[in-house]
């Protein structure tokens, strides 16, 4: 009983990336396009060659699933450059960005907050969102004035670089808010604060 082989074509394909070209184009005939985008019609596949040869370009198999396969007349040598060149640039357009926090506390002092509001600057300028969290401890929670003063501080020091995405608000023990890059506009409204909070009175295990 004979063994059915593959067909070369096959083998060739699944070993070569990227589109036919030249003589790797073994179908009969193709739809040709020209270099200067001109629809030449259905031709015998021979004879595109010669033409892409007459011209010093080569014949690339374009859409290899229309009946028949539709080929252009390029510099495939070129072709290749620019799609890389367009790949690379989108990789670049796709940077990823990360949630960079910053943690505080009702009573930071001026030199420390001014340490972490540099690095909010250095996120912002990397292209990362900025959360800025403030804790409180024990008696501190009845006085969210005071965290609220600090996150609106460093709002006020990088709103050259950044816009508020989430403002100031209550997560259990801490207030947070979120800032991402983007200049202002002059014209943007400046953060609103939180709404007044009804006083909050310490538990017995808070206040040690």
């Amino acid at each position: 009983m004979p063994i059915n082989k593959p067909r070369f074509e096959n083998r060739e394909r699944s070993s070569q990336s990227g589109p036919r070209v030249n003589h790797r184009i073994r179908v009969p005939q193709v739809r040709v396009v020209g270099a200067d985008g001109a629809m030449l019609g259905v031709l015998d596949t021979h004879e595109a060659q010669r033409m892409a040869r007459e011209q010093a370009l080569d014949l690339v198999e374009v859409n290899p699933k229309a009946y028949p396969p539709v080929c252009k007349i390029m510099d495939f040598g070129k072709f290749k450059y620019e799609e890389k060149k367009r790949t690379n640039e989108a990789k670049k357009r796709q940077a990823i960005v990360e949630l960079k926090e910053i943690k505080l506390r009702p009573k930071t002092d001026v030199h420390d907050l001014e340490v972490k509001i540099n690095h909010a600057r250095r996120f912002l300028e990397e292209g990362n969102k900025v959360k800025i969290t403030c804790r409180f401890r024990g008696r501190e929670i009845t006085h969210p004035e005071a965290a609220e003063k600090q996150l609106m501080a460093v709002v006020e020091r990088t709103k050259d670089l950044a816009i508020v995405e989430l403002t100031p608000r209550m997560e259990g023990r801490n207030m947070t808010l979120v800032m991402a890059p983007g200049v202002r506009s002059s014209g943007a409204a400046r953060p609103k604060p939180p709404a007044p909070r009804p006083s909050v009175q310490p538990s017995p295990d808070e206040l040690s």
